[in-house]
């Protein structure tokens, strides 16, 4: 007896090239289409334009802007870009290079080398849109820079060993608006006028389907309006349909920690729908395991010299961490659980909703016993702590001097980091294994001529939560989004006396 593939992993139908001819004279062919309209997807479409391309560009949703309009609006940028020189903060292609292979696991270095040589430029591109990075800096530990500044850490650069390994600087660029989102979208808009302006023909409310191949080529792609389908010829595809976080059987195949107690972050159409379109015609994937999972405790910042412990009393990572790479580490503690200790010197008047206080103690016994944690071992991870933390020191787990203070004045607060209490939120990393140029590879590395992927349905060099810093996702996907675009007009025009 077999079992029915669940609906969320059924790969769609590949049609033949047969069908682009069926209705001679009428059949639409286009030289570049692309397939979704996020940042990835829009930056695609408008390089391809520019490059000379006949560019059509299909998305699902009635608005352009996808996940990335619901995004923190950081770009990870560096090498020297013009706030990071504005705001005195040295950097080179060579650091940030260094940084990412260091903290990323598995790197691809001709990726991240090709991002970070890229990076300046691909700063001024940005701006070129229409907006201006405003050239300050926000100096504390934070989420989002609280207002208009242009620039705060937004990874692991600061955090041990990393900071030992290359010197640290800030990389996480902000578009100048208060908020998480407004800004991503102001961005999003100025990308929708420059694609109209290059003559992209931009349907809304219309989605892929199907892929069209010749051989072992893509040649088209099916689509679908409602209650209306059809085919489209094209010379390349680019697929930046999004990650799968909304499709809950790829989620229990792949990242089952990203279930039921965790709020996702993506819109309606991250379904995996682009990844089954490439599985489809045989790409392969990369770190689909890999999920970006998180719950920050700060601001303010002040908690960061409080300790975190698991359900045995024991710290188990350094807290001032980037906040992934915190939630990263809970996720491996036995049952999920983690605690942050703080005393009340530290523990700041403003609490983060997304981490709530779980009880007050007025000693530490009581609240090791209250916490049901083994007899001592709360005591003893606290007066080591506090004994080395006197020092300025952190022999432990190495935390910056910046984020050392003993936790000495009661009464001390317990904040339940522990995953199905606190409020953590996620997205999937990983998908289409693709070259430099965005061309989608199969499992045996060769490409599969056509195809393209770019964004979060493309494996690219946020490749785990760990490691990940925040503006990746943004960073990475307009400008391996460009190089995609580039290549596909490239493509198009060179293969078009074969198709």
């Amino acid at each position: 007896m077999t079992t029915a593939t669940p609906a969320g992993l059924a790969l769609p139908d590949v049609l033949p090239a047969s069908v682009l001819s069926g209705n001679p004279g009428h059949t639409e062919r286009y030289d570049v289409v692309v397939v979704g309209f996020g940042i990835a997807g829009g930056c695609a479409a408008l390089e391809a334009a520019r490059a000379g391309a006949r560019v059509l560009l299909l998305e699902r949703a009635a608005v352009h802007g996808g996940t990335s309009s619901m995004s923190g609006g950081h770009f990870y940028l560096g090498g020297g870009t013009a706030v990071q020189r504005a705001t005195g903060h040295d950097d080179s292609v060579e650091a940030m290079v260094g940084y990412l292979m260091a903290s990323t696991k598995d790197p691809d270095e001709e990726k991240i080398r090709a991002y970070c040589e890229g990076s300046v430029a691909h700063f001024d591109w940005l701006e070129s849109l229409g907006f201006a990075f405003e050239r300050s800096y926000f100096p504390g530990k934070a989420v989002i820079q609280p207002g208009t500044e242009g620039l705060m850490f937004t990874g692991n650069e600061k955090v041990w060993p990393f900071r030992d390994q290359v010197a640290p600087a800030p990389r996480g660029h902000k578009v100048p608006v208060p908020g998480d989102t407004e800004g991503t979208r102001i961005v999003m808009d100025l990308l929708r006028d420059a694609v109209e302006k290059e003559g992209v023909e931009v349907r809304y409310e219309t989605g892929a389907s199907n892929l069209v191949v010749d051989g072992d080529a893509v040649v088209g792609v099916g689509w679908r309006s409602f209650d209306r389908h059809g085919v489209v010829g094209a010379g390349g595809v680019v697929i930046a349909a999004g990650g799968f976080v909304m499709n809950a059987d790829m989620v229990a195949r792949y990242t089952p920690a990203l279930g039921s107690r965790l709020f996702t972050l993506g819109s309606t159409y991250d379904d995996g729908l682009g990844i089954r379109l490439g599985e489809s015609v045989g790409a392969a994937l990369e770190n689909m395991e890999e999920p970006f999972i998180t719950a920050p405790f700060y601001p303010p910042s002040s908690r960061c010299k409080g300790i975190i412990v698991n359900r045995d009393g024991r710290r188990f990572v350094a807290e001032d961490s980037y906040h992934a790479r915190t939630s990263y580490q809970v996720m491996q503690q036995p049952d999920q659980v983690a605690y942050l200790i703080v005393d009340s010197e530290h523990l700041g008047e403003d609490h983060m909703p997304l981490v709530p206080l779980k009880d007050g103690f007025e000693t530490l016994e009581e609240m090791e016993a209250g916490l049901g944690m083994p007899a001592g071992s709360l005591v003893e991870t606290v007066a080591t702590y506090n004994e080395n933390a006197a020092r300025g020191e952190d022999p432990d787990f190495h935390k910056h001097p910046d984020w050392i203070a003993p936790q000495t004045a009661g009464p001390w607060a317990v904040l339940d980091l522990s995953l199905g209490v606190a409020l953590y939120a996620g997205f999937t990393i990983g998908g289409m294994a693709t070259t430099v140029d965005g061309e989608v590879r199969r499992a045996d590395g060769s490409v599969i001529r056509g195809l393209y992927a770019a964004g979060a349905c493309a494996a690219n060099i946020a490749q785990d939560g760990a490691g990940y810093c925040s503006g990746t996702q943004l960073g990475e996907g307009s400008f391996f989004g460009r190089r995609a675009g580039r290549h596909a007009a490239a493509g198009a025009r060179e293969h078009s006396g074969v198709r």
